[in-house]
């Protein structure tokens, strides 16, 4: 059954842990009650959200607030080698992985521990330790907003790219996804060449599928803050990608610095590595600063608004700027 609300606290729906309100709050646990919803005549300002880890609330939100609890998860198509698999867009991301990894699915234990819903896997095209939901998706199911039409997109259709889709383009809020299929291999083939990893998989006994995720799971535990203990949205900034050029002049006056290069030929820098150089762990501002053990996570050190976060990452990245010469860009998506 649909559910609907009106002035309702959007506290427990984004890990920063910021207060804000929506002026109305819809829970569908169906495509055709969203669609229904949708095509008894709604207009206005639209807003979806999954578990709000990639949220930063600057106001209230003066329109309708959607969140899917649509929970299916089903195999649509099995082969001798792969299992495409249709999920529903309410579904939590790690609940996902742990699904998939217990039934010996290979492709998204990369992935564990990334807070939010299968949902936004699509939207923001999530990633980590060489891995990307895009490439494991095959297909978007949305409802259109502004006529309820259900819709379909192909992965090519979703132009996935590095922390980009379509959903935050072109088609920017224009859709609400509803199922999220991914196509998962039977035999592994394991992506263990970024940062630790590899190293973490053979002190645990080697590369399983099972210790991919448990390495995977514990790096980033030491590395990231609890969001119920701590407000936060994760990597605040996106890693920046400069030419090779840029990347080879910033290794020879800083030889120390992690680079990435990329198959394009571009190269991905670590900004976390860029925040920290610039001495923000020492200097925080007095609601906001960055995490102890991660520069790329932004921390509510109690009674942040969001005001106070947007200014002290405008801060930092000035502060990148000025030192590397390089645009630091935020992940999250600020509302309001």
């Amino acid at each position: 059954m649909i559910k609907q609300y009106t002035g309702y606290s959007l506290l427990a729906h984004n890990t920063f842990g910021i207060e804000a309100k929506a002026a109305h709050f819809v829970e569908f646990g169906s495509q055709s009650e969203l669609t229904a919803f949708l095509g008894a005549g709604f207009c206005g300002k639209a807003l979806v959200i999954g578990g709000g880890s990639n949220l930063l609330f600057v106001d209230d939100f003066d329109g309708t607030v959607f969140h899917s609890a649509i929970m299916d998860i089903e195999v649509a198509q099995e082969t001798a080698t792969d299992v495409l698999l249709r999920v529903g867009s309410g579904v939590n991301w790690d609940a996902l992985v742990a699904y998939t990894v217990e039934r010996g699915w290979c492709g998204l234990e990369n992935l564990s521990l990334i807070p939010g819903e299968v949902g936004a896997s699509a939207v923001q095209n999530v990633g980590a330790y060489g891995v990307e939901a895009g490439d494991l998706i095959e297909k978007v199911e949305t409802v259109r907003i502004a006529d309820a039409v259900p819709c379909s997109f192909t992965k090519a259709e979703c132009d996935f790219a590095y922390r980009h889709s379509i959903f935050k383009a072109a088609e920017k809020g224009r859709h609400i996804v509803t199922y999220v299929t991914y196509r998962l291999k039977k035999t592994s083939d394991f992506k263990l060449s970024y940062g630790n990893l590899c190293e973490k998989v053979e002190e645990l006994g080697g590369a399983t599928l099972a210790n991919v995720r448990r390495a995977v799971c514990e790096i980033r535990e030491a590395k990231l803050p609890n969001p119920e203990q701590i407000g936060s949205a994760g990597s605040f900034f996106m890693n920046p990608i400069v030419d090779a050029l840029k990347a080879a002049k910033l290794k020879d006056e800083y030889p120390a610095m992690p680079q990435y290069p990329l198959p394009c030929g571009d190269v991905k820098l670590s900004a976390g590595w860029l925040i920290e150089q610039c001495g923000w762990k020492q200097n925080p501002h007095p609601h906001v600063g960055v995490y102890k053990h991660q520069a790329l996570v932004v921390i509510n050190l109690g009674g942040a608004t969001g005001r106070d976060v947007v200014a002290f990452a405008g801060d930092v990245s000035a502060s990148v700027k000025e030192k590397f010469g390089v645009e630091l860009h935020m992940e999250v998506n600020v509302i309001g």
